[in-house]
């Protein structure tokens, strides 16, 4: 048989994903046991359905399945086909079908909208009286409010603020020049929360929101632990101002961008070299920091260089005789690490740029590394924030 997921996303564009399997004796499978012989995947993957979903084959390609809203669920329509079928071809006969629904928010969970002196975002917070850890979570140069991991960590027991800093209400509408004052007063905001355990708050972020989290921990005393996915060692792109200093950004030169025949761009070699030392007023100085870091990082990113960014700053707090850090370096996986399932996006229009961007990485390598980082970053951020 050919199992085959059908998902739509909020504009109604359909994603699918399709494996291919040998039922038993009585006419059963089981995914968690069970090998895929081909498709989109092989092997016994239990969520494959899920984090091989790509966009169908009449849509636009390189289109992400993200939930843009975390309080309904993503439907997925199961259908079971006879015979093995590749996606681009019309399947087998239907033999049964199911609807699954994936949710990002568990029952009890509050989702608050904030307009709090100039913070903008949301707070989301479990069930019951707490107090809870408080995390604050960011993306990246997509900008706007990314709300779904925010809401996941809500429903493991973190009070989280998915917190947007350009291109949302009256935020800046591009990543122009950046205040930490604004990061401050949200960890300020969050640290004195009641429902929020204290002394200090965490904060995690991926590529820009990664960089923010570590300048938020290097100068911010409310800030005790951060997690950075796929993130730089310097600041980029947009200059950052705290009181009287200012770290610069480190600049794209679009001549090193290549793009390939089909039209898609590479960015790996583009950014400003961190090791320059010109480039040195940009580094954002780690060692200051009190608390902890988890460095997360995919060794096939090819959005930037982000695994000799994670040696870079860890070669500085070495250098300053701190062994405050942990890295996680995942083999074939590629900028983008998400919660468990995401779907992998290999290559990903960038909002931004409006282009096709390689994001690098290998499905099922990306896929393992979601799964484990998600672990082991819920047990650093416990472990650090009570």
């Amino acid at each position: 048989v050919t199992l085959r997921a059908v998902a739509a996303d909020e504009r109604g564009c359909l994603f699918q994903s399709c494996a291919h399997y040998r039922a038993d004796g009585r006419g059963e499978l089981h995914l968690g046991t069970d090998a895929s012989h081909g498709g989109d995947y092989t092997g016994v993957e239990p969520m494959g359905l899920f984090w091989s979903l790509a966009p169908a084959g009449m849509e636009r390609p390189y289109q992400r399945l993200l939930p843009r809203s975390t309080g309904a669920p993503m439907k997925v329509e199961m259908l079971v086909h006879q015979g093995h079928s590749q996606r681009s071809v019309m399947p087998g006969p239907v033999m049964a079908k199911a609807e699954v629904e994936r949710w990002f928010t568990a029952p009890g969970v509050r989702r608050i909208r904030l307009k709090e002196g100039g913070v903008r975002g949301s707070l989301f917070l479990p069930p019951g009286d707490g107090p809870f850890p408080g995390v604050i979570d960011m993306y990246g140069d997509e900008g706007g409010l990314v709300e779904f991991r925010s809401s996941l960590l809500a429903t493991r027991g973190f009070a989280a603020l998915s917190l947007p800093y350009f291109d949302f209400e009256d935020l800046p509408k591009v990543m122009k020049e950046f205040k930490l004052e604004y990061f401050e007063e949200a960890a300020r905001f969050l640290q004195r929360h009641p429902k929020v355990k204290g002394p200090g708050v965490g904060v995690i972020g991926t590529g820009k929101g990664a960089e923010l989290a570590l300048s938020m921990i290097t100068f911010l005393p409310e800030v005790v632990a951060a997690v950075c996915i796929s993130g730089c060692s310097s600041n980029t792109v947009a200059d950052l101002h705290y009181g009287d200093m200012t770290l610069p950004g480190l600049r794209f030169d679009m001549n090193k961008v290549s793009v390939s025949d089909t039209g898609v761009f590479d960015t790996f070699e583009a950014l400003d070299d961190p090791v320059n030392p010109a480039n040195s007023p940009c580094t954002i100085p780690v060692e200051k920091a009190e608390g902890h870091f988890l460095l997360v990082v995919g060794e096939d990113d090819r959005v930037w260089k982000s695994s000799l960014y994670a040696e870079l700053a860890i070669g500085r707090l070495r250098q300053h005789g701190k062994d405050n850090f942990q890295l996680l370096s995942y083999p074939g996986a590629g900028h983008r690490i998400d919660p468990p399932s995401t779907p992998f996006c290999q290559v990903a229009v960038d909002r931004v740029l409006g282009v096709p961007v390689m994001g690098g990485g290998e499905s099922k390598a990306h896929a393992r590394a979601q799964e484990h980082s998600w672990g082991k970053i819920q047990e650093f951020l416990r472990l650090h924030l009570g």
